[in-house]
């Protein structure tokens, strides 16, 4: 595995629900948001992506709540991913307050879809280093 790339939000307050704390969906935003940002730094853009006919999907995620965000709160979002050579990899997520205390993990199972196809690609790993600038960021 990876060490974990890292990204900074602000919980905002349209994204509380009536409990005043972030509604469950928006926990997956952020996972999203730190997914791209990470392909983005390490120099992968979706244009890049979808000329080589490829497209993440996502096929699993599973979050556990820990600890309750509200808005204002300063968070990170860690994205490390873990490579088992097939078809698919997973992506190991961490939410943490500035504190360091954690608020969620999620853990997601994705792959790269062929366009064309419609189908998983046989080594995503392959892709991800044929196009990234910096592979290390994967743990490649």
């Amino acid at each position: 595995m990876s060490e974990p790339f890292s990204v900074r939000v602000t919980v905002r307050g349209y994204e509380t629900d009536t409990q005043g704390h972030v509604n469950q969906s928006v926990y997956i935003n952020y996972a999203e948001h730190a997914r791209w940002t990470l392909l983005r730094t390490a120099g992968i853009s979706q244009t890049g992506l979808i000329g080589k006919g490829v497209g993440p999907v996502a096929l699993e995620t599973t979050i556990r709540y820990k600890r309750e965000l509200v808005a204002g709160d300063e968070i990170d979002v860690t994205c490390a991913f873990e490579w088992s050579g097939g078809k698919t990899f997973r992506i190991q997520q961490f939410v943490r307050k500035a504190d360091g205390t954690v608020a969620a993990e999620l853990t997601a199972v994705g792959g790269l879809l062929d366009l064309e196809k419609r189908k998983l690609v046989e080594h995503p790993d392959e892709i991800f280093k044929e196009l990234a600038s910096d592979p290390s960021l994967f743990g490649l």
